[in-house]
């Protein structure tokens, strides 16, 4: 498999878009979180994710409503506007025996901190891992597009992530960005231990 360095927003157009096909759980009580991470923590590693209410008014900063966590078959969206961060989903946040995996998660950490406090272990970021296989892009779109030739869309992006039900549309979007995280770490993973790769050449401009 040739790595690609790049990709631009012309050539993500172009591509079929991403679905996730797995199961999709909504979880909105204490009892189904508990239940949830139960799961979770069987599990070596996961992707995780979150999403919060966009503000249009300056100053004004919503608190994490959603928090994404895949496995390879199903994931698990965690209503946190509902539930707030229950005490088992940040032991999950602390394990170091279960790897989670996520793009830009000091950020994800730092809007949680403001549900509870907890001190993340057990966690890789993608943006700096995927710069060992000579990858430059850094959002999840880009670096999917990449590897995968398929397009993740991001019209939900914006959605209020706060309504009493979430869209089936919101759903998928939410669930396809924690489990892209997952497939990623996979794959590069599959093709570090395997040397079944080779990084493309930099182009012209793309050398800075």
């Amino acid at each position: 498999m040739v790595i690609e360095r790049t990709i631009n927003k012309e050539e993500i157009r172009d591509l079929p878009k991403a679905v996730y096909a797995g199961r999709i759980y909504v979880i909105q009580t204490i009892s189904e979180a508990d239940k949830a991470v139960n799961y979770l923590k069987t599990q070596s590693i996961v992707g995780i994710d979150s999403e919060t209410r966009p503000s249009f008014k300056k100053g004004r900063i919503h608190k994490v409503a959603l928090l994404q966590i895949a496995t390879e078959e199903c994931c698990f969206l965690f209503r946190l506007n509902a539930i707030g961060l229950p005490a088992s989903l940040v032991e999950l946040l602390e394990d170091p025996n279960v790897l989670k995996v996520g793009l830009s998660l000091k950020d994800d950490f730092l809007m949680l901190h403001k549900r509870a406090p907890f001190t993340p272990e057990g966690h890789i970021e993608l943006q700096e891992y995927v710069r060992t296989f000579g990858i430059l892009d850094k959002s999840l779109q880009k670096i999917y597009a990449l590897l995968f030739k398929e397009k993740i869309s991001k019209s939900q992006q914006l959605s209020n992530w706060e309504c009493d039900v979430l869209t089936d549309a919101q759903k998928q979007y939410a669930a396809m960005d924690a489990w892209a995280c997952l497939r990623i770490f996979t794959l590069l993973k599959q093709l570090s231990q395997s040397g079944d790769f080779e990084i493309a050449p930099l182009k012209e401009k793309e050398i800075k």
